[in-house]
């Protein structure tokens, strides 16, 4: 009998695409997980392949994709708590899967996002799954937190739970599979003057601090941990994106055998 196969995909902007070309190499093996979580680009990824989107049709959909097809500016951005919007890849979501709650997905499918308010990491499983994954995605000072299922201040779930492999154990997996795009970002590069890039810095080195404790911890009941060898490509820029997917791909063909002995096994 086969095991309740569970699938990580871990945040990266841009590097994220690479979950796509992931998914495809599944697809294409006959592979496909029973339960999947996100967080930031993982879960736009996951909440578009669980809402019923094929790799391909997100494939089609992002690549040639610059910033301006994603983001607005916001008129205000003090009092709005952010210099842009992501309500551009919101519509670009729907019009992959539509509007669909949590209840209506093809894939039981859960995304972490961070309440400022408290401190720590949040669990969206219900409502809408587009505003979930949107709310997973606003990293702080560059986009404008989101107001989701009674939390008023929501960011980047990355900031405390870049690969949500925990959330996948509870709901039930007993295989799992983590996919993390982003690995090290603690290598020495000096960041520009401006005021974003040094506040996205300090997340970046944050976050890969929080990644690897956790990473280590968890590594009793995570039964793979990949990275696809995506280099210095950068997560801020939406550049490369074919790369990205390629290597995506690359990692899951290179893989397929090894999760189909632990899914049988």
């Amino acid at each position: 009998m086969s095991k309740k196969f569970g699938l990580a995909l871990g945040s990266g902007g841009s590097r994220g695409v690479a979950h796509i070309g992931f998914l495809q190499a599944l697809e294409e093996s006959g592979l496909r997980p029973d339960l999947v979580t996100g967080c930031s680009m993982g879960a736009i990824v996951g909440a578009c392949y669980c809402g019923g989107a094929s790799p391909q049709q997100m494939k089609e959909a992002v690549l040639g994709l610059n910033l301006t097809d994603l983001v607005s500016l916001n008129i205000a951005p003090f009092r709005k708590n952010g210099l842009m919007r992501l309500n551009k890849a919101r519509r670009r979501m729907a019009e992959l899967i539509g509007e669909k709650t949590f209840a209506d997905l093809n894939i039981p499918f859960q995304c972490v996002a961070t309440d400022l308010e408290t401190g720590e990491t949040v669990v969206l499983s219900e409502g809408n799954v587009l505003d979930a994954a949107i709310a997973s995605s606003s990293i702080p000072g560059a986009f404008t937190p989101a107001e989701f299922g009674g939390y008023k201040m929501l960011v980047d779930g990355g900031i405390l739970e870049r690969v949500p492999t925990k959330e996948l154990k509870k709901m039930g997996a007993e295989a799992i599979v983590a996919v993390d795009v982003l690995g090290d970002l603690t290598e020495q590069r000096e960041p520009s003057g401006q005021l974003i890039n040094t506040l996205l810095r300090v997340i970046d080195i944050m976050d890969t601090h929080t990644t690897m404790n956790k990473r280590r911890a968890r590594m009793r009941y995570v039964d793979l941990f990949l990275e696809p060898e995506l280099g210095a490509m950068d997560q801020y820029s939406v550049k490369n994106l074919q790369f990205a997917y390629d290597k995506g791909y690359e990692l899951g063909v290179r893989n397929c055998g090894a999760i189909r002995k632990l899914i049988e096994g």
